[in-house]
């Protein structure tokens, strides 16, 4: 069993970066974090690279879309030299639409974009991954959640990133899953809050305050459950779609509880 690395996803602090993206880097660097996750960045290698290098900060993997129906291969080709010039060792795909999880055909589709994408990323020396949100385990397929029947059709060469906060919305249990899937999940996403019912697939209007997200630990998600139940994954990624307070005394919650369990 490998202890995961300790990263950050900085979509957490958004509005932070867009305000004073060098103060907020600072700020991150301060409670001791080594390692972000990035988004956002295939406009801006070379300007982000340099923002991070300052701070003490690296990027080893980062979300950006690759799993497009209408994405031709420039893009991917351009989205992967993004990525490399950041350093970055996998790009993880962050959301597939719920329609495109109704049925078979769409969800084939889907798998079959993510292993035609980790085949350019391999010319790149990068992988590529999903990222889960909980409108893929609503749906069922030949009696799998649409998650695990599109995960079977997926190659091993295309790495899975579980939210276990989406994961485990609308009463799913992301221990077990993380069980099933074994060393295929190469990094998690730590993010602790009120289990909801899966808000994507409804189409209904949806609040992100419903989450009531909180710092690892403090919610009603088995953060170290999951964190036990995954021996393979290479990083542990704290994250918050939303937080009621100030975000960055959520994310230094998050980091010290993580830091109690030995992932540094």
């Amino acid at each position: 069993m490998s202890t995961p690395q300790l990263s950050l996803q900085l979509y957490s602090v958004r509005d932070a970066l867009r305000a004073d993206e060098d103060g907020t880097l600072a700020r991150l660097a301060a409670t001791g974090l080594r390692n972000v996750e990035v988004f956002d960045f295939v406009n801006r290698p070379e300007e982000l690279a340099e923002a991070l290098g300052r701070h003490g900060l690296t990027a080893r993997t980062g979300h950006a879309g690759i799993a497009a129906p209408d994405q031709g291969r420039d893009a991917l080709e351009r989205t992967f030299a993004a990525a490399k010039t950041l350093g970055l060792e996998t790009v993880y795909e962050p959301m597939v639409h719920a329609d495109r999880w109704a049925d078979a055909e769409h969800i084939t589709h889907t798998a079959k974009l993510l292993n035609d994408a980790a085949t350019i990323a391999a010319d790149h020396g990068l992988r590529v991954g999903y990222h889960n949100h909980s409108q893929e385990f609503t749906p069922t397929v030949d009696g799998l959640s649409a998650y695990e029947w599109f995960v079977a059709r997926l190659d091993d060469t295309v790495d899975l990133e579980l939210d276990v906060y989406w994961a485990s919305a609308g009463g799913n249990d992301a221990v077990a899953l993380l069980g099933r899937l074994g060393d295929r999940v190469t990094a998690l996403h730590i993010k602790d809050g009120a289990v909801i019912d899966d808000p994507f697939t409804t189409g209904a209007p949806f609040d992100i305050a419903q989450t009531r997200q909180v710092s690892a630990g403090q919610g009603e998600i088995p953060v170290d459950a999951a964190l036990a139940a995954a021996p393979n994954a290479a990083y542990a990624i704290v994250e918050f779609d939303t937080y009621a307070g100030d975000i960055f005394e959520g994310i230094a919650g998050s980091v010290a509880h993580l830091r109690e369990k030995g992932i540094v």
